[in-house]
């Protein structure tokens, strides 16, 4: 049997870290660090950093080469591929390393709820028959520390917020029913595909890291700075994940 752990380190701040997830990292006999290439190099670095701050026990790290979405393929086609492949990788790693069993831990990024595939991928190891047993340890999530940098509620006064992906808001416009919306996953720009009058907006890179930069204001005044500055910061870092919240402003809103 494997109880697999999964979790959440927030956005790679190990003071973001909770003492419930820090419990978690000790007691795992190994942790698996992903790879993702030259390119994200600091991504992985970000995990060995959070465990050399707070690993005490003797936990095994093992690094193995996490496998790459073909950008080619039709988006869901690719996606679901892809998590095959992770899968795949998992298991081989649980094979070679805990053989008969053990706690394994893997260090998801924000939180393992919220636009995160972990969980689904845990699925396609019982399915292929890997006894397991999956537990939680939450984390903050990006739009958390989105909102706590730029110091704004999320919702307005009783109204909803939608979450959706940059995929999203580009092919469907604003999404009806709210006047808040949380973007996340966006490739980048999708808000270009929106008529930015009467918007406001909150966005944030590298969020919680040193490298952290944030920019808010009105949409049609501040829609161009963030597509260069996120383009001149993926060109400095090779990289780039950011998030952003958008709000109607009130004379806007629909009634």
């Amino acid at each position: 049997m494997i109880d697999l752990h999964l979790i959440g380190i927030g956005t790679g701040n190990p003071d973001h870290l909770t003492r419930a997830t820090i419990k978690a990292m000790n007691a795992a006999d190994l942790i698996l660090l992903p790879r993702k290439g030259d390119a994200k190099s600091d991504l992985i670095d970000l995990r060995r950093t959070i465990c050399a701050d707070v690993l005490t026990c003797s936990t095994r790290l093992v690094e193995f080469d996490l496998p790459i979405r073909d950008a080619r393929a039709p988006y869901l086609e690719a996606v679901e591929d892809w998590h095959d492949a992770i899968a795949t990788a998992w298991a081989t790693q649980i094979a070679t390393h805990l053989p008969d069993g053990g706690r394994l831990a893997l260090l998801v990024w924000g939180d393992p709820s919220l636009y995160d595939s972990t969980l689904r991928i845990a699925d396609r190891l019982r399915a292929d028959g890997i006894a397991l047993r999956v537990h939680v340890e939450p984390g903050i999530t990006s739009l958390q520390v989105l909102t706590a940098a730029h110091a704004i509620p999320l919702n307005t006064l009783g109204a909803p917020v939608l979450i959706t992906t940059g995929r999203r808001l580009r092919e469907g416009g604003w999404p009806a029913g709210t006047d808040t919306v949380a973007v996340m996953l966006d490739g980048g720009g999708a808000f270009e595909a929106l008529v930015p009058q009467g918007i406001d907006i909150w966005w944030g890179a590298y969020l919680g890291m040193p490298h952290q930069a944030l920019l808010a204001g009105p949409l049609d005044r501040l829609g161009p700075q963030i597509i260069r500055t996120r383009a001149a910061l993926r060109e400095r870092h090779g990289w780039i994940m950011d998030i952003y919240v958008l709000r109607r402003s009130p004379a806007t809103r629909e009634t």
